[in-house]
């Protein structure tokens, strides 16, 4: 196993990494299919269903129940029973909020599933080039330098604060600062 943050190989029974010491467990119970669903939520970040069939299954269950809510508004509206003709609207608010839960969760459903197909139509690079990839690359452990740099910027460079500073110097022939000039 390979850890998550550096790429470093471990063993798969390890707890944290050799290399940078983080923990693996829940590597690990991903990749043996042990977590279970309060886990999922801790490592994802997420709550609720994270798959296409049990976001349907909310959808629906919030849909039939946004049309009974407005299914017992209408009877008490008709029937006046507890004087529903005064009231029957509340019972609106949890029905169209209802409604529109179950219409989203039913339009992410419909992605997800699209979404899935679409990965599952496409190859992946190691199935196109016929070959199993089973370990890293080894991390390249030396810089080698190119021989001249493709960028030349020594027109971009300022010049040296000492050119302005030390201009008014008298220099001999030799060119060396004897003396300042005498103003």
């Amino acid at each position: 196993m390979f850890c998550p943050k550096c790429g470093t190989q471990n063993p798969d029974d390890g707890k944290f990494c050799r290399s940078c010491g983080v923990d693996l467990g829940n590597v690990n119970a991903a990749i043996s299919g042990e977590l279970t669903k309060t886990d999922e939520s801790c490592v994802t970040g997420r709550r609720g269903p994270r798959n296409a069939d049990q976001l349907f299954a909310d959808a629906m269950r919030s849909i039939v129940t946004g049309f009974g809510f407005i299914v017992v508004s209408c009877v008490l509206y008709m029937t006046n029973v507890a004087n529903g003709r005064a009231w029957f609207w509340a019972l609106l608010i949890p029905a169209f909020t209802l409604l529109a839960k179950g219409i989203s969760d039913y339009v992410r459903s419909r992605r997800m599933d699209r979404s899935r197909q679409q990965m599952v139509a496409q190859p992946s690079v190691n199935q196109v080039a016929g070959f199993q990839a089973t370990t890293l690359p080894p991390a390249q452990t030396t810089f080698i330098a190119p021989a001249e740099s493709r960028y030349k910027t020594g027109d971009l460079v300022p010049p040296s604060v000492t050119d302005n500073t030390t201009r008014h110097l008298e220099a001999n022939p030799e060119g060396e600062t004897m003396t300042l000039p005498k103003v």
